[in-house]
This record gives C-alpha cells, structure tokens and sequence, in this order.
C-alpha cells in the first residue's frame, strides 16, 4: 500500500518540481554594439530656403556610428521550447551632419528600451538556457536626438525627445554547462515600428544591427 502511494505520488512530485523549474528565471547581462542600418546609418536631406538665415541651406548629409550598450534580461522558461523574456537596455550612438560650406554639426542618439521577447530553443533547452535559441519581440523605445556645434554632452544642445515602438528579431546561443554561468552570443535586427514619418517631422526610424556579448545564470 505505501510502495503504490509512493508510485502515485512521484508523478505529482516530478509534476511539481518541473512547474518549480518552469517559474526559475535565468538572468543576463550583456554589452552590445549596434549598427546603424538605413536612413538611421546614412539621410541625404534636400536643400532649402531659409527665412531666418536669408539663403538657401545646401544638401545635409547625417551619418550616425558603431554604437555601444548595454542589456538586462530576465528570461522565464514556459516550456522545453519556450520562454518569455523582460528585456531593459540602453544604447547611445555619435554622428554628424555635414553640408557644403557650413559648420559641421555634432549629433548625439540614445535610448532606453523596455521589451519582451519570445525565445524559442529548438533542442529544447529553455529551463537550461543552453544551446541554439531564436528570439522576437516587441518594445517601448525612449528616445533622444541631440544636435550641437560643440559637445552634445556639455555645450549648447537642441535636444528632441521621442517615444516609439519598436520590433526586433535575431538569433542567439548559450554556451555552457546545464548550471552556473553561461557565456551568450545573440544577433538581432531591431527596426522602429510608429512615428518615423520623415515628412511629418518625426526622426528617421532607428533601424540597426544589435550583436550582444554576455553572460545568462
């Protein structure tokens, strides 16, 4: 009698125990370099006339650089396949915009992005976080565009302010054992998704290539 309620219990124990394991979050950190990609990496603006200056403004040309950042992730594993990951990360970008014969302006980006993702791990190793994961999602980007003839960061500034959203989707792997501290690569593509109506006024959208360096627990 007490050996069969032991061979009834143990189904609810390993029940238990996998919906303990599927609640255990993996957290990581990385340090990510970004891409400029379209408008955001090269915008040719037309030439036009302006009232204040009394002539016309030749063609300006803004170019953004390599950025750098950093990420915070808490990935919370549903399934062998499946996980659902809070994902908080910062980025700021240097450019310039240049027009024949006027002062070459410094241009500063950065932003604050909150998202979730979707991480899927063919081999099913999400309650591991190890191996090969594909990864797609959506966040809130906060935005600023700073333009000045100095320093962005310490002289006269014009600064704008834009919150968007945003879409991402890479591919990323976990390398490592089953425990402890796993080192991670991950490659995604992220692209602004409202509010980069050029014509209208709103800033180029903020398209660019992430490549992630770090470490999941």
């Amino acid at each position: 009698m007490r050996r069969a309620a032991s061979l009834l219990l143990l189904p609810l124990i390993l029940a238990s125990g996998s919906a303990l394991k599927a609640q255990t979050p993996h957290m990581g950190f990385s340090l990510n370099l970004l891409f400029p990609t379209g408008d955001f990496a090269s915008t040719t603006y037309p030439a036009y006339y302006s009232p204040s200056a009394g002539r016309i403004i030749p063609p300006q040309k803004e170019t953004y650089d390599v950025g750098l950042g950093g990420s915070f992730t808490v990935s919370f594993p549903m399934d062998r396949n499946l996980a659902i990951r809070l994902n908080l990360s910062g980025t700021a970008e240097n450019g310039t915009n240049r027009a024949p014969g006027e002062a070459t302006i410094n241009l500063r980006h950065s932003q604050f992005n909150l998202g979730g993702d979707l991480q899927i791990f063919p081999q099913g190793t999400a309650y591991r976080h190890r191996g090969l994961y594909f990864v797609a999602g959506l966040s809130a980007d906060f935005e600023q565009f700073d333009r000045s003839f100095g320093d962005p960061l310490y002289d006269y500034t014009d600064t704008t302010r834009k919150s968007r959203l945003g879409g991402s989707a890479g591919i990323g792997h976990s390398f490592g054992y089953d425990s402890g501290m796993r080192f991670t690569l991950e490659a995604t593509f992220h692209k602004t998704l409202t509010g980069h109506d050029v014509s209208a006024g709103d800033p180029p959208s903020s398209d660019f290539l992430k490549l992630g360096f770090g470490f999941v627990f």
